[in-house]
C-alpha cells in the first residue's frame, strides 16, 4: 500500500518540486533509514512524482543493501517492463520511457553485493495522460484569454498555464476545451499552455502560444442633467487610441454610432422619462477593439402639471396634494416651503401633520432613476394658527389680573377663556395680546387662548394654571401661653400652603413655618411688646404681604436678687436688678416659722420682724398688666442668732469672774465684753460661759455679749451692769497699845467708808467697827489672847482654806511683833 502522506496528485509534477519539499522528503527517509536500522523492518516504497512517460519514487534505506533496482512492469499490458539500477546510498530514483495513462507495479529491491535480495517492496501507480495540443487562443475580455486544445484519452482534467513577459505566473484548472484563464492584466502578452490530468499526475505543459489580452473597456458613468440630456464619461484607457460609442432607445432599433478620442460625450435631444442604453469600446494601436461596456441611463421625466391642494375630507386636517400623471416618472414628490413633503407612485399624496401657522407654497417633482424633474407651478396653502407659545398672568393690583400671551402670525383674532376652580368662567374676544378679569384671592383661574383665522382654530394651547396669593386669616388669636412663648391660632385659608408667623420685638425676629393655623413662638425676649403677623404662603406665589400686624406683649421679665442685707437682728433690706419697665416687684422670705412679703415699684425692698435664729428663702416676681414674670431664682437668707435670755456673772476673786449665760438659738460662738473706763474684759468662745481675769476691784462694767451664728451673722446683746468687789486696804499696820489694846492702821480703797476688823483669838474674838465716815486709824483692839488671825470682811468674801487662813495670820502677827519692837 502507499504510505498516506505520499500519494501522487494531478497537481505534481517533478518541474514544480521545491527544494524545501526535497529537504522534508530526505529528512522522513533518514528517519526511516535510522528506524530500519534498529528494527531491520522491510524496505518502504514510496511515489514522489508522475509524468505520461516517468515514475519517480523513493524509498527506505536497508542495513547491508549494496545497490537498489526499480522495476516499472505494465498491469494489463503486453509492454515491457522498464528498470533501474541505483547505488546503496539513493534514497530516489525514477523508471523512465513509460506508457502514458498506463498503470505499472513499480517494485524497488534491495540487493546485497552478491546480488541477492535482502527486502523488497511495490505498489501501483498510473502514468500522467498524453500532452495535449493547442488549436487556438484569443482574448475577448481584457483581463481573460481564451485556449481551445485538443482532448487526451484518460485526461479527467487540464490545466491552462500562463506566464507573462513580466514574469506573473498563473494556473486554472479546466474540466474541457475551451477553457479560459481569468485574472489577467489589460493588454499584456502571455505564453499560454496546457497540460492534461488524471489521477496518477500532470503530463508535460504542451507546446507555448503567445497571445495578448484586449484594451480595458472604458468604464461609462451616465447621468441626465435634464429631461432631454445624458451625460456621459469615463477615464480614459490605457494603450486606447479610439472609442466607440453606440446609443440606443429603448423599445426602438435605431442606433447612432459616434466616435471620439475624448472621455465624455453630452447626448441632446433626447425624449423626456425615456431609458437609453450605451454601449462603448475603446480601440489599440494596432485597431483591435477592446473590451465593451454598456449602461442604461433614462432622463430625468416632465414636470407635472394642474397642481391643486386642499384639506382632507376625512376631518383629519391634513393636506392632500394632487397632479396631473407624466411620462417616464417612477414617483411624485411634493414640497411645501416649509420643509414638509410627501412622496407617492401615484397623483396625490398627503403631508402630514400639518404644521399650524403656515402659509405652505407647494410645488410638485418627477422622479426617476435620472433625478427629478424641475418643479411645478408652486400652489399656496394657508393652515390654521398656532395657539400662543407663551402665556402668563399679570397682577399689578391685588384682585386686579391680565392674562397675556404671545402674538401668533396668521391670526384675524383671539378668544380667551378663564375658568376658575370653583366653577365660574369668563370669556374675552380680543384682536390684542392682553385680556384683563378680576382675579380674587386663594383661588386657582384656568387659562387658554385660541387664536383664529380664515382657516379656523388653533389647536388648544398650552393651558396657563395661575393661583393668586393666599387671603390673610382675620381671626388671629394671641395667647400667651408661657412667660417667654406666644401661641398664635387662626382659621384655614384658601390656597395656603404653608403659613409663615413672624413676630418682630425692638431687637430681633423670631418666625415659624408651619402646614396647621396654628403656631408657637418661643425664645422670645421677656418684657418685649411684638409686631406679630401671620402670612399665608403658597409655592406658586409665595406669601401675602398685606396682612396686618397684631400686637401682643410678653410677660415681665425674671428679677435677678442682687444682694440680701441685714440691717438688725429682726430686718433685712433686699435689692434686685430692674429691666422690666412700668412693673411691680413682689419679695417673699419664706420661713419654716413665718412668711413674709414686700411690694415696690423700685429695685429694693426691706423687710421686719423677722425671728432671730431663723433660716429663710428669698425670691422675687416682676408683675405687669399682661402676666407675672417666672420667680427668681430662690436665694437663703439666715438672720442673725437670738441673743441669750439669762446671763449671770459672779466674781471669783478679786481680779476674776465667771459669766454664764443661756443659749441663743442660731449662735455658734459667743463673745462676752465686760467694759469700764478703768479697762475691759473680753471673752470668746463656743460654749455658754467665760472665766474672764483681769477685772479691777471696786468698778461698775457694762456687761454685753454678741452671739455669732455659723454664716457669720452676729447680735449684739446688753445687759444689765456688773460692778466688782471692793478693793482691800493697803498698808494695814497693829499697833500693841497700853491696856492690852492693839490699834490697827490701814489706808481706805476708794469710796468704801465702812469697814470692820476682826481679832480672833485662842480664847476670844475681838470686833470693832469705825462709825461711817470716820477715821481707820483711831480705832484699837484689845490685845488680850491673841492667837492667830486676823480678817477683813471688806476684802474677800469667799472661803480661805485654814492653811491660808493660819499662814496669813503668822504674817500679820509677826509684823505686830516687829512693830512693838520698834516702838
Amino acid at each position: 500500500m502507499r504510505p498516506q502522506s505520499f500519494q501522487g496528485s494531478a497537481k505534481k509534477s517533478s518541474e514544480r518540486m521545491q527544494p524545501r519539499n526535497f529537504k522534508m522528503v530526505m529528512l522522513f527517509v533518514l528517519l526511516g533509514t535510522c528506524s530500519q536500522s534498529a528494527a531491520q523492518d522491510d524496505i518502504n516504497l514510496a511515489i514522489h512524482t508522475v509524468t505520461s512517460k516517468s515514475l519517480t519514487v523513493r524509498w527506505s534505506k536497508f542495513l547491508g543493501a549494496s545497490s537498489y533496482k526499480i522495476t516499472a512492469t505494465p498491469k494489463n499490458s503486453p509492454e515491457p517492463s522498464a528498470f533501474a539500477q541505483f547505488s546503496e546510498n539513493s534514497v530516489m530514483g525514477s523508471v523512465n520511457s513509460l506508457t502514458p495513462n498506463t498503470i505499472y507495479i513499480v517494485e524497488v529491491e534491495a540487493v546485497d553485493i552478491a546480488l541477492h535480495v535482502l527486502s523488497s517492496a511495490e505498489l501501483e501507480e498510473v502514468t500522467a495522460p498524453e500532452v495535449p495540443t493547442i488549436e487556438q487562443a484569443y482574448s475577448k475580455q481584457s483581463d481573460s484569454i481564451t485556449v481551445e486544445f485538443s482532448a487526451v484519452p484518460g485526461a479527467g482534467s487540464y490545466v491552462l498555464r500562463a506566464e507573462s513577459t513580466k514574469g506573473k505566473f498563473s494556473e486554472t484548472p479546466v474540466s474541457a476545451s475551451p477553457g479560459t484563464m481569468l485574472h489577467l492584466q489589460p493588454y499584456t502578452d502571455y505564453i499560454l499552455s496546457v497540460m492534461s490530468v488524471n489521477s496518477g499526475g500532470m503530463s508535460q505543459p504542451s507546446l507555448p502560444v503567445e497571445v495578448k489580452t484586449v484594451v480595458a473597456a472604458p468604464e461609462l458613468n451616465s447621468t441626465s442633467s435634464s429631461n432631454s440630456t445624458i451625460l456621459l464619461a469615463w477615464d480614459g484607457v490605457e494603450h486606447a487610441v479610439l472609442y466607440t460609442l453606440c446609443i440606443i432607445m429603448e423599445g426602438s432599433d435605431t442606433r447612432v454610432k459616434l466616435n471620439t478620442t475624448n472621455t465624455s460625450v453630452a447626448f441632446t435631444d433626447l425624449e423626456a422619462g425615456t431609458t437609453y442604453c450605451i454601449k462603448g469600446n475603446a480601440w489599440d494601436p494596432h485597431s483591435i477593439p477592446g473590451e465593451d461596456f454598456t449602461v442604461c441611463q433614462t432622463t430625468r421625466p416632465p414636470t407635472p402639471g394642474s397642481v391643486q391642494v386642499m384639506l382632507t375630507v376625512d376631518g383629519s386636517q391634513d393636506m392632500a396634494v394632487h397632479w396631473e400623471s407624466v411620462h417616464g416618472a417612477d414617483r411624485y414628490l411634493a414640497l411645501s416651503t416649509t420643509g414638509q413633503n410627501c412622496t407617492s407612485s401615484d397623483s396625490y399624496c398627503v403631508i402630514s401633520p400639518l404644521s399650524c401657522g403656515q402659509n405652505h407654497s407647494i410645488t410638485v417633482t418627477a422622479l426617476n432613476r435620472a433625478g427629478p424633474s424641475g418643479p411645478s407651478q408652486p400652489e399656496d396653502f394657508l393652515t390654521f394658527p398656532c395657539p400662543p407659545e407663551s402665556i402668563w398672568v399679570e397682577e399689578p393690583v391685588p384682585g386686579n389680573c391680565t392674562v397675556v400671551w404671545s402674538v401668533v402670525p396668521w391670526v384675524e383674532y383671539y378668544k380667551a377663556f378663564v375658568k376658575r376652580d370653583d366653577g365660574s368662567e369668563e370669556l374675552c374676544n380680543t384682536n390684542s395680546s392682553t385680556c384683563n378679569y378680576h382675579c380674587q384671592c386663594g383661588f386657582t383661574y384656568f387659562m387658554n387662548v385660541f387664536a383664529y383665522n380664515q382657516a379656523g382654530s388653533s389647536l388648544p394651547g398650552h393651558v396657563l394654571n395661575y393661583t393668586t396669593i393666599p387671603c390673610c386669616p382675620d381671626d388671629v388669636s394671641i395667647f400667651l401661653v408661657s412667660t417667654e412663648t406666644l401661641e398664635i391660632t387662626w382659621s384655614p385659608v384658601r390656597a395656603a400652603e404653608v403659613y409663615e408667623t413672624k413676630a418682630a420685638g425692638s431687637s430681633h425676629l423670631i418666625h415659624c413655618n408651619d402646614t396647621a393655623p396654628v403656631c408657637a413662638l418661643s425664645d422670645l425676649s421677656c418684657n418685649t411688646r411684638y409686631s406679630v403677623v401671620v402670612r399665608p404662603c403658597s409655592e406658586l406665589r409665595g406669601c401675602n404681604n398685606t396682612c396686618r400686624p397684631h400686637s401682643e406683649e410678653t410677660a415681665p421679665c425674671t428679677p435677678e436678687i442682687l444682694s440680701i442685707t441685714q440691717t438688725n437682728a429682726s430686718s433685712v433690706n433686699i435689692s434686685w436688678s430692674a429691666i422690666n419697665r412700668e412693673a411691680n416687684y413682689t419679695v417673699n422670705i419664706v420661713g419654716e416659722m413665718d412668711s413674709h412679703t414686700c411690694h415696690s415699684t423700685g429695685t429694693s425692698c426691706e423687710i421686719s420682724h423677722l425671728l432671730c435664729g431663723s433660716t429663710y428663702e428669698v425670691s422675687a416676681i416682676a408683675s405687669t398688666s399682661v402676666g407675672q414674670s417666672l420667680p427668681s431664682y430662690t436665694l437663703p437668707l439666715a438672720t442673725g442668732p437670738c441673743c441669750p435670755q439669762v446671763l449671770k456673772v459672779t466674781q471669783v476673786t478679786q481680779a476674776m469672774t465667771n459669766v454664764t449665760w443661756s443659749e441663743g438659738a442660731g449662735a455658734q460662738s459667743y463673745v462676752t465684753s465686760l467694759t469700764s473706763p478703768r479697762g475691759n474684759a473680753k471673752c470668746h468662745t463656743l460654749e455658754t460661759h467665760c472665766l474672764m481675769g483681769c477685772i479691777t476691784c471696786g468698778t461698775n462694767y457694762t456687761v454685753s455679749l454678741e452671739a455669732i451664728s455659723r454664716a457669720g451673722h452676729k447680735s449684739e446683746c446688753t445687759y444689765h451692769g456688773f460692778s466688782s468687789s471692793a478693793c482691800c486696804p493697803s498698808s494695814v499696820k497693829l499697833y500693841r497699845m497700853t491696856n492690852n489694846t492693839i490699834r490697827v492702821y490701814w489706808h481706805s480703797s476708794g469710796n468704801l467708808n465702812n469697814y470692820t476688823a476682826d481679832l480672833f483669838g485662842a480664847n476670844s474674838n475681838y470686833t470693832c467697827t469705825p462709825p461711817p465716815g470716820g477715821w481707820h486709824k483711831n480705832q484699837v483692839l484689845s490685845q488680850k489672847n491673841v492667837f492667830c488671825f486676823l480678817f477683813w470682811k471688806q476684802c474677800w468674801n469667799g472661803d480661805l482654806s485654814r492653811k491660808k487662813k493660819c499662814q496669813l495670820a503668822d504674817e500679820i502677827f509677826k509684823g505686830l511683833q516687829d512693830n512693838n519692837s520698834s516702838n
